[in-house]
């Protein structure tokens, strides 16, 4: 049995807005419901299986009031379905990992791989939401996490995913029916807390704050699909033809070849002069200055390191650079004196197994350290406008959009507190060439150099050319990239640890 009674109707309200839209009193007879269910159910089982074949991750996103009955009607969806191929997420308690990385991470890991679904019980809106209520969070912080959510929408659906919000509204009056009996069982009284009473008391606050919200997030692409939950009988058919109707809309288009509403993209709006063109590669330091200055500043790092653990700042460390730059003996370097319990360096190659099946930022959100850490990425999400691009393992109009994505990524990082550096290390090409003969005539550095490496260097200009595109379109005030003259080995560990130092230092204060 449902534990709330689906004949209690209540009257709509009387405020404006999208909320005022929703009939309240709407009601489904028990015959009709039963009617209506099994082709529903029927037609959604088929979809999934469409779905699995098409390979298209699916989001489904249910928010709304509390009582309004989420557990129960999210329990009468998935019942149908093939538990092999989805996975119920509630968001609930924020644990410390989660408050100590940025706030979109915790969602970003729960998305689901292509083919699969992923169904939230409250989702990246809940949480904001409730903080308005209570009144914990300012203004600017609202409307960042909206900039930050909108952006995450778009980026997802950019990269193929369907996400299908549904939002659940009762009345006040049938909110404090369904509390009282719920506390009246002693198998379910846990589920109303104090917290559910002081918001229930705040119904029209609730309200305003939620209107605002769905009027914010609302639009073409990820609309919300908003319903009353005063009836759950009137409610579960109503959500059943909102997610087959999303659904059918979705595959049919992608089994036709089309890519509806996508964002239009645009060449690149940023001009600037070349970044590598006046690069002096000529820049050297003596290997006495470099082994005392190389002492001084990895103790300086190593200090710098436990202060950053202490007051919970995180910082990432991006290398991009030239095939045999020296991008690992700037890590080596870099990492050298510091506690290995403190930081960690990710290797970043083309992106394989299960990888392949997610957005191409999934991976790199996965790997962002928590507050008081270190992340250091030898290569990076810039393989997207780099690798991807000259290879074409990704189409213009993806690598094109990424510019902005990866702005918008970045901005997310440095908006939570996160230290962002970003190196590229340039050399020439002749040097490049020095460089991959030497390995190849040393036993034990010979590993180091592959076919691809050569291939790579056969389109010297195409790298080139996405790289300055690069520079241009992703230095931005808050993240810059530093260009690290590298001919000399020693110059540029010298040049690249003392930027770390300096970034650190101002963000220390």
């Amino acid at each position: 049995m449902d534990p709330f009674d689906d004949t209690r109707g209540k009257t709509s309200m009387s405020r404006p807005g999208k909320l005022a839209s929703i009939d309240l009193d709407r009601k489904l007879s028990r015959d009709k419901y039963k009617e209506l269910m099994p082709d529903l159910e029927t037609r959604l089982g088929q979809l999934q299986r469409r779905a699995i074949q098409a390979k298209l991750p699916v989001v489904v996103v249910f928010e709304g009031c509390e009582a309004a009955g989420k557990g129960v009607l999210i329990n009468r969806f998935i019942r149908r379905l093939d538990p092999r191929h989805f996975r119920v997420h509630s968001i609930g308690k924020v644990y410390e990992d989660e408050l100590f990385r940025p706030y979109l991470w915790r969602f970003w890991r729960r998305l689901p791989a292509a083919g699969k679904m992923a169904v939230l019980d409250r989702s990246w809106y809940g949480p904001i939401l409730q903080q308005r209520v209570a009144k914990t969070s300012l203004e600017r912080e609202w409307q960042t996490a909206c900039d930050e959510i909108e952006s995450f929408e778009r980026q997802l659906c950019d990269g193929g995913y369907l996400i299908i919000k549904i939002f659940l509204h009762i009345s006040q009056e049938e909110q404090e029916a369904r509390f009282i009996q719920l506390e009246s069982n002693p198998a379910t009284a846990w589920r109303i807390t104090k917290q559910d009473w002081i918001h229930h008391e705040n119904y029209d606050t609730y309200c305003e704050y939620a209107e605002q919200m769905l009027t914010r997030s609302d639009n073409p692409r990820t609309p919300w699909h908003m319903m009353s939950a005063n009836s759950l009988r009137a409610a579960t058919v109503e959500i059943f033809e909102a997610i087959c109707g999303a659904m059918e809309n979705a595959l049919d288009a992608r089994e036709a070849g089309e890519s509806p509403n996508l964002t239009p993209t645009q060449l690149p709006v940023k001009k600037g002069k070349n970044p590598l063109k006046h690069v002096d590669l000529s820049l050297s330091v003596s290997r006495e200055d470099y082994k005392v200055k190389l002492d001084e500043l990895q103790e300086e790092i190593r200090e710098l390191a436990h202060q950053i653990y202490e007051r919970r700042v995180p910082v990432v460390v991006v290398y991009e650079g030239w095939d045999a730059a020296g991008k690992g003996g700037n890590i080596k370097r870099l990492t050298q004196s510091m506690d290995p319990r403190g930081y960690e360096v990710i290797p970043v190659g083309a992106p394989a197994g299960i990888e392949k099946r997610y957005h191409y930022l999934w991976r790199f959100w996965q790997a962002i350290p928590k507050a008081g850490h270190v992340g250091i990425f030898d290569r990076s999400w810039y393989g997207r406008v780099l690798v991807e691009r000259v290879e074409g393992f990704c189409t213009e109009t993806e690598w094109r959009r990424a510019y902005r994505e990866i702005n918008e990524f970045e901005s997310q990082l440095i908006s939570f507190g996160t230290v962002l550096i970003k190196f590229w290390l340039h050399i020439d090409k002749d040097e490049q060439l020095r460089r991959f003969e030497a390995r190849n005539a040393d036993p034990h550095k010979k590993w180091k150099i592959t076919d691809e490496d050569w291939r790579n260097r056969d389109k010297w200009g195409e790298y080139q050319e996405a790289v300055r595109d690069m520079l241009i379109q992703t230095s931005t005030e808050t993240a810059p990239w530093t260009v690290v003259e590298s001919n000399s080995k020693h110059y540029a560990r010298l040049k690249a640890l003392r930027t770390v130092v300096t970034s650190i230092r101002q963000a220390l204060g």
